[in-house]
């Protein structure tokens, strides 16, 4: 190939892509030779390749365009004047992107024709148009558009061979609603919480909720308040130890008792030193195979399986994806087309040793098709693996979702379990107890997903209906009902796909949202505290249809009327805007009132964070972290200080983050804080200068 360079070549096809890695990946499988030529213009590193005429592929980094508010130095609201601007404009930290928009722009002036080389889904259309409509001075008009689900070679030299031939405007539409309707909501809302606060308390806080947020986080205080109103009530259980043949076996009675008089008189009624096996009764049960992942479903599964959050497993099928190891992740299809080539890919993943045997057994099958579920994604099949190998070493996490991700794939195809279920009736004076065993008949698509998939296998004695049994004793054990349990990412993703609200592609974003303004803590299961309980409140005390389903679930069906040719950009924003004008009205006439309990919480929710334990000086106060009016820097002292009961101080470390520890130092006694550095080290550490393990080894470095 001849070296090429965008001044060096006249005309040439200049194909834009959403990452620096598919860029390459799309230049590599694009050049006739496959070794396209890296260049770098502004800092920017683009690809030139050749086939059939001059290619250069030049990536974004993500979005490059956002919605900057036309209001200058002005942070009130409501604010309903905006225009979408360079991302540098209005992010801190954006710079890179003049550089990456500059050089766009030059590269696109000597441009021939223009391709939008971007993932087909609702992000990677705004991220093309945008930068063909404002970087590349209105090009979208006339650019074409590649569509592919895998970055392989032999999907994306099909795509470029059979570009579509304009871009898909009714899904950018309804992408720029979103995205508009989205910024709306949240700058107005946001800023009136803020703002709210700042005339309350004479400080700023970000505070923020949004279209999405409010709902969210009403999930979480409805289930907070459930929690906490639960009453737990006694219940009785009976169970009988008994032997048959040989074999120890626990038995139940046939219901729960509630009430402990009548729980007693069972209890003394089938006290007996036999009993006989009335019925046995045996049910078979078909488990058909698992249905191919959606974004959704993966982003469960995996949190099930390895406790991965759903924005932590989205970032890794990301990377996955553009390695070429597995289909488009952001996807909500259970479907897989024959057109994706079942036996090829089967044959690809069968070279590696660990798949060989299983995929032997479903290449021998008489008729291969995957079991599919109904919802279909009209841009991209549900997720699969291309059947490439990994040509770099993945981490831990890669790995473990890539194996989750082929098994999976193997077992659509597989065969369905059988199970089998025996329920044994057992006749203690009158009394009817029983006993269950489950086993598996059929093995069937179970193999092909260990070990992910989990069935409990019982070994059954060997019984007959009218054999005797032994009864060794009966326990009556008495227990409370259980409050519900609080949502953990996985349950709390699946009730907001179950409300429809928000996107395959952005509810994890939003619970993430939620955490980072401390609205909710802990990771397994998520509990909102009181800065969230407060925000919630206001929002459902001065504006109701926020935090409800409705308005966004309605919002969301009209988005995508948009995206199916329904309705129009236009009408569903005057919609939006117009609903939004409403709520604006009643927070600006509340404003005084939603101040007021902002500005208490905020601050008791700052104290507690100051808080690191009880004093043992005065036994009455609290150390908590001050700052020193004289030198500005922080330390540990006692709230009695300011009564001048207790004078009591540590020295604190000036830099990184916070966070006081349960447990005291096993030397001294003393208070113990961790503290936290950008660089992801910690650093444990005893308050007391005095401790005798002062200067030896009193703090533990680690990597987190």
């Amino acid at each position: 190939m001849q070296s090429v360079g965008y001044k060096q070549v006249h005309k040439y096809t200049l194909i834009i892509t959403e990452k620096p890695d598919a860029a390459k990946q799309i230049a590599t499988a694009l050049d006739e030779q496959e070794k396209p030529k890296k260049k770098i213009s502004k800092g920017v590193p683009y690809y030139t390749a050749y086939r059939e005429g001059y290619i250069l592929v030049v990536p974004a980094l993500g979005h490059l365009y956002t919605i900057k508010s036309n209001q200058k130095g002005i942070r009130d609201y409501p604010v309903f004047d905006y225009n979408w601007a360079p991302i540098h404009h209005t992010k801190k930290g954006a710079y890179n992107s003049y550089n990456w928009l500059k050089a766009i722009s030059e590269l696109s002036k000597n441009a021939e024709s223009f391709v939008d080389g971007c993932d087909y889904d609702i992000e990677g259309s705004i991220i093309g148009f945008t930068i063909l409509k404002y970087a590349c001075n209105g090009k979208h008009e006339i650019a074409k558009r590649m569509k592919y689900s895998t970055l392989t070679k032999e999907e994306l030299r099909k795509a470029y061979k059979n570009l579509l031939p304009k871009l898909d405007f009714k899904l950018i539409d309804a992408g720029l609603t979103r995205h508009e309707i989205d910024w709306l909501y949240g700058v107005n809302l946001s800023r009136a919480l803020t703002q709210a606060y700042e005339v309350n308390s004479g400080k700023y806080s970000t505070l923020s909720t949004g279209r999405v947020q409010g709902p969210t986080l009403k999930f979480l205080e409805q289930r907070e308040k459930d929690i906490q109103c639960f009453v737990p009530i006694p219940r009785w259980k009976l169970t009988a130890e008994i032997r048959i043949n040989g074999i120890q076996q626990a038995v139940d009675y046939e219901k729960t008792i509630e009430v402990l008089t009548e729980a007693k008189k069972i209890r003394d009624e089938c006290k007996t030193r036999n009993g006989k096996i009335d019925l046995i009764t045996v049910k078979e049960s078909v488990h058909e195979p698992p249905l191919p992942f959606d974004l959704s479903s993966i982003q469960s599964e995996a949190y099930k399986i390895f406790k991965y959050t759903p924005m932590s497993t989205a970032n890794i099928l990301q990377s996955l994806y553009l390695d070429a190891l597995i289909s488009y992740p952001r996807t909500s299809s259970q479907k897989l087309p024959e057109s994706i080539g079942y036996i090829d890919i089967l044959k690809k993943i069968g070279k590696a040793p660990v798949y060989a045997k299983h995929v032997d057994e479903l290449l021998n099958k008489t008729f291969l098709k995957p079991n599919e579920g109904k919802k279909i994604d009209t841009a991209h099949p549900a997720i699969y693996p291309t059947g490439n190998s990994p040509q770099k070493l993945l981490d831990s996490k890669q790995r473990n979702l890539f194996d989750l991700i082929i098994k999976r794939f193997l077992a659509t195809f597989g065969d369905p379990a059988i199970r089998q279920t025996k329920t044994v009736w057992i006749n203690l004076n009158g009394k009817k107890f029983f006993f269950i065993t489950i086993k598996t008949l059929v093995e069937g698509w179970f193999r092909f997903y260990e070990p992910y998939v989990k069935m409990k296998e019982d070994t059954l004695p060997n019984v007959l209906e009218g054999q005797t049994v032994d009864v060794k004793r009966i326990v009556l054990k008495r227990y409370f009902t259980c409050p519900p349990p609080r949502y953990n990412p996985r349950s709390l993703l699946l009730k907001m796909e179950n409300e429809g609200i928000g996107t395959k592609a952005t509810r994890a974003s939003t619970i993430q949202i939620l955490n980072e303004r401390k609205y909710i803590k802990g990771s397994n299961f998520l509990e909102i505290n009181e800065l969230g309980f407060v925000i919630s409140e206001v929002l459902e005390k001065y504006c109701p249809i926020i935090v409800t389903t409705e308005m966004t679930k309605r919002l969301e069906e009209k988005m995508d009327s948009i995206q199916e040719g329904k309705n129009t950009k236009q009408n569903v924003l005057n919609d939006a805007i117009d609903i939004l004008k409403t709520i604006t009205t009643e927070l600006k006439m509340n404003e005084t009132k939603i101040g007021a309990q902002l500005n208490k919480t905020v601050k008791e929710a700052n104290l507690r964070e100051k808080i690191i334990c009880s004093c043992r000086n005065c036994q009455s106060g609290k150390l908590i972290i001050l700052r020193s009016k004289k030198t500005g820097k922080r330390f540990v002292g006692c709230t009695n200080f300011f009564e001048g009961k207790c004078n009591i101080s540590y020295p604190l470390p000036q830099k990184g983050t916070i966070k006081p520890l349960k447990n005291q130092c096993r030397i001294c006694g003393s208070p113990t804080i961790l503290v936290y550095f950008k660089d992801r080290n910690s650093m444990r550490l005893c308050l007391n200068l005095h401790c005798p393990q002062k200067g030896k080894r009193n703090c533990e470095m680690q990597n987190l």
